[in-house]
């Protein structure tokens, strides 16, 4: 008995789920092909393999004759004999070669085409179990670390790939650790076999651990219409209910937080934003910086830009560390998202009515009129003493304000549409 070669068929079943018979396969094709390269009688060998006892015979087809001429195609009767076969002249018969007469290059030869057989046995069984799974959280443990931070992760039948740029940068593992990862894609290799690939910096990762967590997720009643990343530090999450009675926010929340927080323990504490979804992108930033108060507000349709205008002691907050949170919301509601402080607008608005009262443009003298404004107001900043548009430019937004009695968000507006008029 080989009970080496039985111990790889037990092995490669047991670990790999490769079958015997696809293993036994690629061993007799590569001793086929390995014999072409080291046997005179190889052309038309044979090879047999017992699946239970791992022997192996090579048989190679030969002529009986009285008198050997050709080794490699003829055989004696009297060498029939002496392998205890029977035969008549004439005839042909499969005459048995021993394996050791392949040497050094026929061993090699085979070891590389078993090995190659066994790459694509394996990519097929990777294909069969895993590309059902794609985009599902799987969990192994790290077999080791290679090229730097690229981790080897082992599933059971297979060991998956987790790229470093493929998991947030503030997160560490180590050889034997549990950990639990997006299976994000199964791609073929350039020597023929498989791999599967993870990941735990996509969104769809936090995507699929909610709904791990939250019932109603899994069951279609809520869903998550928009989900932004930047892996490690914040991810923001839009849901909607399709059912009027099940709270999408609270569902996702869970009690006293419960659901939520296990989704953060398995990111490492990553941040997560959960807002109710809307259609409308101004509502949706709305909800997202509640309860921080959004004073100006203008929208580009055509280049999809929002410009906001928001307290000075809000700004830190709005835009967040290094810009992030100001890219999350922007990228959440499809726009590109521009942040000033109050400050710095009001200054903008004071260089560019300045200008405007530089210029020498005749309607500025003109009997006061503001297109959009109601005629009670213009007759009282008229009252107050700015009967034209000159007079208006000429001061701030709050001088305004204090000057003929009305409030500031009002005198912004004012000064907005003289700008724009």
């Amino acid at each position: 008995m080989n009970k080496d070669l039985i111990a790889i068929f037990e092995y490669l079943e047991r670990e790999k789920g490769i079958k015997r018979d696809i293993i036994i396969s690629a061993i007799e094709e590569s001793l086929r092909i390995a014999a072409r390269k080291s046997l005179k009688e190889a052309e038309n060998i044979s090879v047999n393999v017992d699946p239970k006892t791992g022997s192996i015979e090579v048989y190679a087809p030969k002529q009986i004759v009285e008198e050997v001429s050709d080794p490699s195609t003829e055989v004696s009767m009297e060498q029939l004999a002496e392998m205890d076969l029977e035969g008549d002249l004439g005839d042909v018969v499969e005459v048995p070669i021993t394996p050791e007469n392949f040497g050094r290059i026929a061993a090699q030869t085979a070891k590389q085409v078993i090995s190659q057989k066994l790459r694509f046995a394996e990519r097929d069984v990777i294909y069969e179990e895993y590309r059902h799974r794609i985009h599902e959280i799987v969990s192994g443990t790290v077999k080791r670390v290679i090229r730097g931070a690229t981790l080897i992760v082992d599933l059971g039948k297979v060991e998956a790939i987790l790229p470093d740029r493929f998991y947030p940068k503030t997160e560490k593992y180590h050889v034997g650790e549990r950990i639990q990862a997006l299976l994000w894609e199964v791609r073929d290799t350039d020597n023929g076999g498989a791999e599967v690939i993870l990941s735990r910096s996509h969104p769809e990762m936090v995507a699929e651990l909610f709904k791990q967590e939250v019932p109603e997720l899994h069951d279609g009643i809520i869903e998550i219409k928009k989900i932004v990343r930047e892996a490690g530090y914040r991810t923001k999450i839009a849901v909607s209910s399709n059912d009027s009675k099940v709270d999408p926010l609270g569902a996702c929340v869970g009690v006293r937080g419960t659901r939520v927080k296990n989704v953060i323990r398995e990111l490492n504490n990553e941040k997560i934003d959960i807002i109710v979804y809307s259609p409308d992108p101004i509502q949706l930033l709305q909800s997202l910086l509640d309860p921080i108060e959004i004073k100006k507000i203008s929208v580009d349709d055509e280049n999809y830009e929002i410009s906001i205008v928001v307290e000075d002691d809000d700004y830190p907050i709005v835009i967040g560390k290094r810009g992030m949170n100001a890219r999350l919301n922007g990228r959440l509601i499809g726009f590109d998202l521009d942040v000033k402080k109050m400050s710095q607008y009001q200054e903008e608005v004071s260089e560019h009515s300045q200008k405007l009262v530089l210029g020498d443009d005749p309607r500025l003298d003109e009997s006061l009129q503001i297109e959009g404004v109601n005629q009670f107001i213009v007759d009282t900043l008229i009252d107050a003493g700015f009967d034209t548009r000159r007079k208006l430019l000429e001061v701030t937004s709050k001088e305004l304000s204090k000057n003929a009695g009305i409030s500031l968000e009002m005198a912004d507006d004012i000064m907005e549409k003289l700008r724009k008029s």
